[in-house]
Order: C-alpha cells, then structure tokens, then sequence
C-alpha cells in the first residue's frame, strides 16, 4: 500500500480560498487604518499654530493672519500629506484652515484636496477649538467627528 506525501489539490485550493477571503476584508481595513494617520497629520500642523494664535489674541484682541505674529507663510506648514495651513479671523473666533494635498502620490484617495478647519474662540479666559472637515467621518479622530 502506498502512503500520500503532500497535500492534495482540494486541500491546497481551500487554503488560498481562505487566504483570498482574509486579504479581501483586511486590505480595505488597512486602506482605511491609512487614511486616518495621513488625516492627523492636520492636527499636528494645526496643534503647532494654536500657541502662538491665542498668545497673539490675548495680547492684541485679533487673530494674526500668517505673515503676522510670528505665523509664517501658508505654504511654511506644509508635510508630507499637507499642502498648506492657513489662519485667519478677525477678532475671533480665530480660524486654522489644513489643506491636504491634492496631486497623486502616497495621499489616501478621500483626503485629496480636502480641507480641515480648526476654530477657536475665547470662552472668557479659555481657548476652546472646534474641528470640522467634509472627510469622511470614519476617517476622523473622534475629537473632529459632530
């Protein structure tokens, strides 16, 4: 009697049917893991920006547009997935508006061009800042979700 060495077609068939199954739910899964670290690249530029917004609005009253009160220029604050960071309002609230970038390239495919504003206003003494984006809400950290 001969003895089976291997394994047989079925077997190996049903082991890359399970393989395929796993890469179809994880791959997705990964895609979405992705596009959330690139999305809190925006709260690290607009975190570097809130300091010096409210040491300039509590001395002066107004929110410094950049180009004043130690802001540099939009494109200053541009990353490896943000494109620029634009701040503004007058006497508040005081505004921090990341745009991602837009050209192809290691981006996710959601975040391409798509805008997120930080806004800040004082709450008698307090700074509080807000934060709304048109992304995606799965791919937003829970403090920019409504």
């Amino acid at each position: 009697m001969k003895t089976q060495k291997g394994f047989t077609l079925i077997e190996l068939m049903i082991v890359v049917a399970i393989i395929a199954i796993l890469a179809a739910i994880a791959i997705p899964q990964y895609q979405d893991y992705i596009t959330k670290s690139q999305f809190s690249e925006s709260q690290t530029v607009a975190d570097g920006l809130k300091t010096p917004i409210v040491e300039y609005f509590n001395q002066t009253g107004s929110c410094p547009a950049n180009g004043t009160g130690g802001i540099q220029a939009t494109t200053s604050y541009a990353g490896k997935y943000v494109a620029t960071a634009q701040t503004g309002g007058n006497t508040g609230p005081c505004t921090i508006t990341v745009t991602f970038k837009a050209t192809a390239g290691s981006i996710s495919a959601p975040l391409k061009g798509a805008t997120v504003t930080f806004t800040g206003d004082d709450k008698g003494g307090t700074f509080a800042w807000q934060c709304s984006s048109g992304v995606a809400d799965k791919y937003k950290p829970q403090a920019c979700r409504p």
